[in-house]
């Protein structure tokens, strides 16, 4: 034993020391290390569950954005769909009003070939009176007497309407 103490070491002391060492790491052990484990631990199951967490939030938020995209494409076809009605609708009406506008036309020639054919009737009729007296008169200072004027009246009519009949057969 003498080789230690001239070395400086104290066996007494040094077992000392090592058993104190180790008691000093038992309650280190017990007081700290295992309740830093467990905080540790404790602290990694956290993280996990967060990462899992954020990893079923970022899955919803895909879903979400999926939803969102789809019903962005159901809302496009939906007003496609309005703008071609519309447009439907549009020309529909501008049909709807270039036929009225065409019948209302039509209706408007035919008064307007009515109306010139009354008055064209009524000419005809005004120029028949006019001829007859015309010829009344001529006839009167032909003869240099006076006719009838009504017994002549009917038969210049008489002899119109005779002609007139030829003419629309």
């Amino acid at each position: 034993m003498g080789g230690l103490a001239d070395l400086g070491i104290n066996l007494p002391v040094l077992v000392a020391q090592i058993v104190n060492v180790a008691i000093l790491l038992g309650l280190l052990y017990l007081v700290a290390y295992r309740p830093v484990m467990r905080m540790l631990d404790e602290r990694s199951r956290r993280v996990k569950e967060s990462m899992a967490q954020a990893e079923s939030i970022k899955e919803q938020a895909a879903h979400a954005e999926e939803e969102v995209k789809k019903q962005l494409e159901a809302a496009s076809r939906e007003g496609q769909g309005k703008i071609t009605r519309a447009v439907q609708t549009g020309e529909e009406v501008k049909q709807k009003a270039q036929e009225e506008a065409r019948q209302a036309t039509e209706t408007l020639l035919t008064r307007a070939r009515h109306e010139i054919q009354r008055e064209r009737d009524e000419a005809i009729e005004e120029v028949r009176k006019e001829v007859a007296d015309l010829t009344i008169m001529v006839a009167g200072k032909v003869i240099d007497r006076s006719l009838d004027k009504k017994a002549h009246r009917q038969l210049i009519d008489r002899v119109l309407e005779e002609s007139t009949r030829r003419k629309k057969k």
